[in-house]
């Protein structure tokens, strides 16, 4: 892949995380619009979990577009890495905020069932939750084609947001058939109390792989090992050590050192490099490739694999 090619894979890969963060921040405020009148015509918990939670939504689809787009700011004098990191810290945060509001729809919930309350008007709030529903379905589709298009952690992390709403409002129209056709009073604090665990193992995943990418988590031993078979599979290279990687945001970086013959010129040895570099380049689109040669035998590190397990 040329460096043409690479640029322009990656600001088409940015202009796909942009519309979907768009996409997102604009279902978010239609969510909380119609829901905050459904609440106010049922008084469900369940709904007010679920309007706190596209309340949630709309504020860190506010901050995934933000950090998307500082994500793709180039690299300047002052970020020579890249602003990649803007991603997973927006992830922590997202992470943070969810861990809160399902602790508060918790405790919203516990009080009604210690004063329960009726549902009124429950048909309006149906309707409002299969529009809801429809919204989720259709963003979450859209994100997942982004995500396998550009493997942005913001876009995945906000998909994993409304898989959790598709649950939350699932769960919704659940509590208010419930409760509102059948009487059964406690099923809207507990159906609020299991969309908050839904929540709350939501939040854990994104923290999850944001902290990865913020403390500089190796890659999956699968791509390790496929980085070592690339780098071995070159006629001239003997073997390698010191096989470091990380991701940030679009951005894979890959350093390696390589052991070849003793007798190659300085020449011939950047040359190989240069081929190795190629070809992790054409496996790892948009990878930052930084090669170290060495004189075979001149060191004695521990083996790949050995590298892999530590």
């Amino acid at each position: 892949m040329t460096v043409v090619e690479d640029s322009l894979r990656i600001r088409q890969a940015g202009a796909l995380m942009k519309r979907a963060a768009i996409a997102s921040v604009s279902v978010s405020l239609f969510l909380v619009a119609i829901k905050t009148f459904a609440y106010f015509a049922s008084h469900s918990v369940a709904m007010l979990a679920s309007l706190a939670d596209s309340a949630l939504d709309l504020f860190t689809a506010s901050l995934n577009l933000i950090a998307i787009r500082q994500s793709l700011t180039p690299a300047d004098a002052e970020h020579r890495f890249g602003h990649g990191k803007a991603e997973p810290l927006a992830g922590l945060a997202q992470g943070a905020f969810i861990t809160a509001s399902a602790l508060f729809l918790v405790i919203q919930a516990v009080n009604r069932i210690i004063a329960p309350e009726a549902i009124d008007n429950s048909v309006p709030a149906l309707i409002v939750m299969c529009v809801a529903i429809a919204c989720a379905i259709g963003l979450i589709l859209y994100e997942r084609h982004v995500v396998t298009k550009t493997g942005s952690l913001a876009v995945d992390a906000d998909q994993s947001h409304y898989l959790g709403d598709l649950a939350t409002n699932v769960g919704v129209v659940l509590a208010l058939v419930l409760t509102g056709y059948l009487g059964w009073t406690l099923a809207d604090p507990l159906i609020a109390i299991a969309v908050a665990g839904v929540m709350l193992f939501t939040a854990f995943g994104v923290g999850r792989q944001s902290l990865n990418q913020l403390m500089d988590r190796e890659l999956p031993d699968e791509d390790r090992a496929r980085i070592a078979r690339i780098v071995r599979g070159h006629g001239a290279v003997r073997s390698l050590h010191d096989l470091k990687t990380r991701q940030a945001g679009l951005s894979t970086f890959i350093q390696v050192h390589l052991e070849m013959d003793p007798q190659m010129t300085l020449a011939q040895a950047h040359a190989i490099s240069d081929e190795v570099e190629r070809d992790l380049m054409a496996a790892f689109p948009g990878a930052e490739v930084i090669i170290h040669q060495d004189p075979e035998g001149l060191e004695s590190p521990p083996s790949f694999h050995a590298q892999a397990r530590e």
